[in-house]
């Protein structure tokens, strides 16, 4: 029997710096009725990002913060919390945003900010998670959907996967494979985020 008191729905904000296909994803998920969130913003530091104009599609308003334009990166930083801190999410998804965001966010938004990286962390953190698991010569790689913390790559872990590596694959095929999954869990973490089904304890996520 559904409840007679559906949980209110989530405001959610994106950050993104490229062509916005996981944004599409989660942004898909909501428009079918999947994940009860609000998209309500849209920041990119890239005014060229392919992202605003996923954003656009699904109605959503971008805010653009041209990182490039920015003499002082510390004066970019206070910007984007500004922006984030009137906002108020109630999650903060990260698409494919190549910025390491500073600690005054993640402060201010604890266990709140959730990211995809193309690789099965802990291992291959930081830029080219495709191309150091194909060069390292792994059997299996995949992705992970995580909550960001104050180190790199190195938040909770909320759901992962898998890709095998076969021998005639190349690494392009790998990447595009990885993004198929990708496609598929952060969705999945954003929707569990929202039915408030995320239990953090000793930095062990339990999907409840």
């Amino acid at each position: 029997m559904a409840s007679l008191f559906p949980k209110p729905r989530k405001k959610l904000v994106f950050l993104a710096s490229g062509r916005g296909s996981n944004l599409e994803a989660v942004l898909q998920a909501v428009q079918k009725g999947r994940i009860r969130g609000i998209p309500e913003l849209l920041v990119s530091d890239n005014p060229e990002a392919s992202a605003i104009g996923v954003g656009s599609k699904y109605g959503v308003p971008s805010k653009i913060l041209d990182f490039s334009s920015y003499p002082q990166k510390e004066k970019y930083h206070s910007d984007l919390l500004e922006i984030l801190d009137a906002q108020s999410p109630d999650l903060i998804v990260t698409c494919g945003y190549m910025r390491i965001l500073k600690k005054e966010v993640i402060r201010l938004f604890p266990n709140r900010i959730i990211n995809i990286h193309p690789s099965l962390l802990p291992a291959f953190p930081g830029l080219n998670a495709q191309k150091q698991a194909f060069e390292y010569g792994v059997k299996i790689s995949g992705c992970t959907a995580h909550f960001i913390d104050e180190g790199v790559d190195s938040g909770p872990v909320i759901l992962q996967g898998t890709v095998k590596i076969t021998p005639e694959m190349t690494e392009r095929e790998l990447t595009l494979a990885i993004l198929k999954e990708e496609h598929k869990i952060l969705p999945l973490a954003v929707k569990l985020f929202c039915e408030n089904r995320l239990s953090i304890k000793n930095r062990k996520v339990s999907i409840l």
